[in-house]
């Protein structure tokens, strides 16, 4: 009985804490405006000042995350064109103030900042459901992928890296995507190409977890930080998010996003 009650030991805080996490993610992006971009904002720093942290105890991690956080509130009320380079710009200053590890610093950044813009442009030319539609896709790629790997488990996907990860789960969690795609080609009229987006920003939303975990493995942290119990931090909690909303910054024109609809 201790190995199961073991497998499922993290349920009821990783459940909890996810809730009020989703809850207040959806009122931020419900109310949008200068609400979403503080959150975005507020997120966002955060998540640098965890990677910093982990990356090197030495440098300005909260100078480095202000910055960071000043930089994307700037860049969201500019014309993209103008904040293209404040996004990158929070990655050539760690280079002069981290010790080591400066490129996974730069990389990871300048993800974090173009994930918050790209959610905040989201929000501002589609509106509220298919920033739903987002939450949903990435949501249900973590849910389905974590009981599908307890309850049917198998070979592991990347097990040196992320050795918790399955096929199962990975492939359970491309399913649900395409199940939520369905859903919202009958709420908004969008065609079948929605499902491909929508397995494909699954896939996007677990490269990004697995992306983070090999950062952790390689600094030797378990988790990003202690914000979040049961989850870690929120750059544990919102790696799938970044993933995908980089993805979808970068594609969203080659389909015509979104699909089907003027």
């Amino acid at each position: 009985m201790s190995a199961p009650a073991g497998r499922w030991a993290d349920l009821g805080p990783r459940m909890g804490v996810g809730a009020i996490v989703a809850v207040i993610g959806l009122l931020g992006v419900w109310l949008g405006g200068i609400v979403f971009i503080v959150l975005t904002v507020a997120i966002s720093a955060v998540m640098v000042w965890e990677l910093v942290r982990m990356l090197d105890r030495a440098a300005p991690a909260i100078a480095l995350a202000g910055g960071a956080g000043a930089a994307l509130a700037i860049a969201e009320i500019l014309p993209p064109g103008y904040a293209l380079p404040l996004l990158i710009a929070p990655s050539f200053v760690g280079f002069g103030q981290l010790n080591r590890h400066r490129a996974t610093f730069a990389i990871f950044t300048a993800a974090i900042l173009l994930a918050g813009f790209g959610l905040f442009t989201l929000r501002d030319r589609f509106g509220f459901e298919w920033m739903l539609w987002l939450a949903a896709v990435v949501i249900v790629t973590d849910v389905a992928g974590y009981f599908a790997g307890r309850f049917i488990g198998g070979p592991k996907f990347w097990p040196r890296v992320s050795p918790k990860k399955t096929w199962a789960g990975t492939i359970a969690g491309w399913v649900g995507a395409a199940v939520v795609g369905g859903i919202f080609i009958g709420i908004t009229g969008a065609n079948g190409q929605l499902v491909g987006v929508s397995i494909a920003l699954s896939m996007a939303s677990q490269f990004g977890d697995i992306a983070e975990s090999a950062v952790k493995r390689r600094m030797g942290v378990k988790d990003s930080s202690s914000l979040l119990p049961g989850h870690g931090g929120l750059f544990d909690r919102f790696d799938g998010m970044l993933g995908a909303s980089v993805f979808l910054l970068m594609v969203q024109q080659i389909v015509n996003f979104p699909p089907g609809l003027p």
